[in-house]
């Protein structure tokens, strides 16, 4: 039996009642950390250094100096070598931001660190901070929480938050590293190709990429932060001192360490081409302020050169010591942080050990529930009623996966764990019916074949029942990373299953689980109903029975538009002003909007907004005000809205989007009550990007619009005036 020897923790810091205390309790332990950490550098040899900054380099036994093991924790814990642990696997990024609740994340961020501490890693490689652009040829999209800069921040500063801990608990033996990544803009290229060359202008870089990233070093302090793969403006990531340093250490303020991506220090020669050998990369790569290289899997060989490389360029160049010795001294002050120097090391059996809770498994039903939407409902098919179907059919190629024999299940999403179990739509039907109901199953087809073999069988299935729920979409053979993608119809042949099944005159519910926007206009125009439930996680299956037996009423919203066709893209909501009304700012032949749009989801019951209400109609520019609506469920389910807030300022000195998410919130009603939620306008919600780069309220007046969607026709409007 194989064992592993991994660091035990205890917690850095005291219970406090008072920030302040808290804040001197840090003060003063950053103090200490840094003179232990000058201390211990004083005493490490040029090799002892190096192997610091390299992630796979062993705990040092000569000074002590401990291993801090890494793993991802995107949505659950994924060590990346390893697949033990009964890890719990929640829904996928793309999905958990579907559930507008930033509290959902922390908590599920906050469970990961428990799994990860049990498992001894204390460095993650989340959050996925990159704003999706609108490219859904793009197979990280899944990754990422959404379109919009202000919805991003929101949930990556969440999770770095429950992950990492905040005040007195930030870093205690019960919380992780987190890692900010991909710094930046790594979704802005032209293809749709992961690792694609970013260009763009620096204002669109402030206004759409870095404020997520801002929001992670300045509200949540992450303590990792990772460069991305590309080159921005022409220079790779990972030599760019502009973004590194002068905007990511000085302008932001972030003290923690750079982690590489991985081999991307490498890269620089191997891949962009820049530097003529592994040694210039390396030192293009230190000089920039690569703190850690990360080089894993068959790549490890690689790391043992960069460090012997390394070392020989510093013994023949001096000068070059103190970038040494400063990448050093942030990741031994990360170690300390953590608590790794303070206990002894424990043994953990890799085939007995579960770091997975039933507490853990039953919150990611509860995320999945919440991140389901429903894009359709055509004479409210749904939610089915149990007494009035006698037969079921259950259709498609994401309908069920069986355990793997090797490696994780395809339908969770890229950078998963291996659960204990999956629940599949077909296990959770099953679960929901028992004896009540007869479920016919038939596969149709394979997720990436063009076989129509299995299609009379599933035609049969769908004829001998008297509903159909159709479950197409991705998997991971089709979509995540390396998973970019020319076109965005179904792969291979689900789309004409989708049409056999729809001719058989049956009523058919279509269940997407997919990881990035489709362009599904035939189930648009033709199925009655449709639910968007991503990769719902392990615990899948049972929530979208849930939903479609109608003891969850779905309230998620889209974070992505859906594009009409690949044509279309990029497709987002955030746009700027073109020759509206004139005829020319159109496709010719072809509609411009989006088939679904950002914020969009319907509901088993139907909300009533009513005319928003500022409290102060007009404001000084270093003034605030709010915002408030009535919301009100006029149904007759109980059910949950997400309610949007939209600011265009209509004048001002540079080009604006039309309108920018700058609040939203959540909310419970039961039938015929009524809730307030108000909203605060100020700078954060009204400032903009001025000709010079600075962030300035410029007067005039603003359109405050608040809704149900990003859609115009599901926004009411008023006008606020700033003096």
């Amino acid at each position: 039996m194989k064992k592993l020897i991994l660091g035990g923790f205890v917690a850095l810091f005291l219970g406090c009642n008072s920030s302040k205390v808290i804040a001197q309790h840090k003060d003063q332990d950053d103090t200490n950390i840094a003179k232990k950490v000058e201390t211990l550098l004083s005493k490490m040899t040029l090799d002892e250094k190096i192997a610091e900054m390299t992630q796979d380099a062993p705990a040092n036994d000569r000074l002590g100096i401990p291993f801090m093991k890494y793993g991802e924790a995107l949505h659950g814990l994924w060590l990346v070598l390893d697949y033990y642990g009964n890890t719990t696997v929640y829904p996928q990024a793309v999905a958990s931001a579907s559930t507008w609740e930033p509290e959902l994340i922390k908590k599920m961020a906050s469970q990961t660190a428990l799994e990860a501490r049990a498992l001894g890693v204390t460095h993650c490689y989340s959050p996925n901070l990159d704003v999706y652009a609108g490219d859904a040829r793009y197979g990280r999209v899944e990754e990422s929480y959404g379109e919009d800069p202000y919805l991003v921040s929101r949930m990556g500063v969440a999770f770095i938050q429950g992950l990492q801990g905040t005040g007195d608990e930030q870093f205690d033996e019960n919380h992780v590293i987190a890692t900010a990544k991909h710094f930046v803009g790594y979704p802005e290229n032209r293809r749709g190709i992961n690792g694609g060359f970013s260009d763009m202008s620096e204002r669109r870089l402030r206004e759409v990429y870095l404020p997520s990233f801002e929001a992670a070093v300045k509200e949540a302090q992450v303590g990792s932060v990772m460069p991305g793969h590309q080159d921005f403006n022409g220079v790779p990531c990972h030599m760019n001192t502009w973004l590194l340093k002068d905007i990511l250490r000085d302008e932001l303020g972030f003290d923690g360490f750079i982690v590489s991506d991985n081999n991307d220090v490498g890269r620089i020669e191997t891949m962009h081409f820049i530097s003529e050998t592994r040694t210039k990369a390396a030192i293009l790569g230190l000089k920039a302020g690569v703190d850690m290289d990360l080089v894993i899997g068959k790549n490890v060989e690689l790391a043992t050169y960069h460090a012997n490389v390394l070392k020989d360029t510093i013994m023949k160049d001096p000068s070059l010591m103190p970038y040494i010795d400063k990448a050093t001294s942030r990741i031994l002050t990360a170690k300390y942080k953590l608590g790794l120097f303070d206990t002894e090391p424990k043994e953990i059996d890799e085939e007995t050990v579960n770091a997975g809770r039933e507490e853990h498994r039953e919150f990611a039903l509860e995320i999945a529930e919440k991140s389901i939407i429903m894009l359709k409902n055509d004479n409210n098919l749904l939610p089915l009623d149990l007494s009035n179907i006698k037969s079921l059919a259950v259709i498609g190629p994401n309908a069920h996966e069986e355990r793997p024999k090797k490696g994780t299940y395809k339908l969770l999403g890229g950078y998963s764990g291996l659960p204990p179990y999956y629940v599949s739509v077909l296990d959770g039907l099953k679960k929901k019916v028992g004896d009540k109901v007869k479920i016919n199953y038939a596969k149709g087809c394979d997720i990436d074949s063009f076989s129509k073999e299995d299609f009379p069988e599933a035609i049969s299935a769908a004829k001998n029942s008297d509903a159909v729920v159709l479950v197409v979409g991705s998997s991971h053979k089709t979509c995540g990373e390396g998973g970019d993608r020319s076109d965005l119809d179904l792969y291979g042949v689900q789309n004409e299953l989708v049409e056999a099944i729809y001719k058989t005159g049956k009523p058919v519910i279509v269940v997407l689980i997919n990881g990035r926007p489709l362009s599904i206009n035939y189930i648009a125009e033709n199925i009655p109903s449709v639910l968007e439930t991503w990769y719902g996680g392990m615990r899948a299956g049972d929530a979208v029975a849930n939903v479609i037996f109608g003891d969850v009423n779905p309230g998620g919203k889209l974070t992505m538009s859906f594009p009409r066709s690949v044509g279309q893209v990029p497709v987002t909501y955030l746009e700027r002003p073109d020759f509206i009304g004139s005829g020319k700012g159109q496709y010719r032949f072809n509609d411009k909007s989006p088939l679904f749009p950002f914020g969009y989801g319907l509901s088993y019951t139907t909300f009533k907004y009513g005319t928003p209400k500022i409290e102060s109609a007009t404001i000084n520019a270093d003034g605030s005000t709010t915002v408030s609506v009535e919301v009100t469920n006029t149904g007759k389910r109980e059910g949950d809205e997400v309610v949007q807030m939209y600011v265009r300022d209509d004048f001002a000195s540079v080009g604006r989007y039309l309108k920018m998410l700058k609040g939203f919130e959540r909310i419970s009603l039961k039938p015929g009550e009524t809730k307030t939620v108000t909203f605060k306008l100020g700078f954060d919600e009204l400032n903009v990007l001025n000709q010079e780069m600075k962030k300035v309220v410029e007067p005039g007046t603003f359109t405050i619009s608040v809704g149900a969607s990003s859609l115009d026709k599901d926004l009411q409007k008023v006008t606020l005036n700033v003096k």
